[in-house]
């Protein structure tokens, strides 16, 4: 016959024995149970943090933002055209004076430059002698014209795109620079013919 237990005297705790292998205070580690970790534990090895930075695979995947080096001597034009730009996911170097940007293609590593964007009239140094110094510098460096007067495309021969009154509309503006810049990096994959093997069948 079982021994039956002594009752429980009033305010004495209730105890529970020590399973085999497990100290006291230590909590079952079933599947699915959620373990804790005491605080020292973390403190001692706190999680890796990335402040402002994505880990490096994913910094691999980014594309790069296309730099265009605009340049106007109206502030206000150069201000708007720059805000345009940048909402388009370009990074936009300003520049108000074509001295200014010589400096910078001059300063600048070659192919770190996309684009060169300049208006026509200009005092001291027009957009088309800008343009034919900064190829000289560069002579990889794309470059547009745009221009707010009627005008001939004789004045803008060294640029590679020429835009002037009534066809620089702010989206054929953005259109002509992302084939410019796109030419500049290559073609695309999906634009490539592929080439078909001669068949002699076929040609008779």
């Amino acid at each position: 016959m079982p021994l039956l237990s002594a009752p429980l005297r009033s305010g004495q705790p209730v105890t529970r024995p020590n399973r085999p292998g497990r100290t006291r205070g230590e909590r079952p580690n079933h599947p699915g149970e959620r373990t804790q970790t005491s605080r020292s534990a973390r403190l001692a090895h706190p999680p890796e943090r990335h402040y402002g930075c994505p880990p490096e695979e994913v910094r691999l995947t980014l594309r790069p933002k296309k730099t265009i080096l605009c340049v106007d001597d109206n502030e206000q034009t150069l201000s708007v055209r720059t805000f345009l730009l940048e909402t388009r996911g370009y990074r936009v170097i300003p520049a108000l004076s074509p001295q200014h940007a010589l400096e910078v293609v001059e300063q600048s590593i070659p192919g770190s430059l996309d684009l060169l964007l300049s208006d026509l009239n200009m005092p001291q140094m027009d957009g088309n002698e800008l343009v034919r110094r900064a190829k000289q510098l560069q002579p990889a460096l794309p470059a547009m014209i745009v221009s707010g007067t009627t005008g001939s495309s004789d004045r803008a021969c060294c640029a590679d795109v020429f835009l002037p009154k009534g066809a620089s509309s702010p989206a054929e503006m953005i259109e002509r620079i992302r084939i410019l810049v796109a030419r500049k990096r290559g073609p695309k994959r999906s634009h490539i013919t592929p080439r078909v093997a001669f068949d002699p069948a076929i040609a008779s």
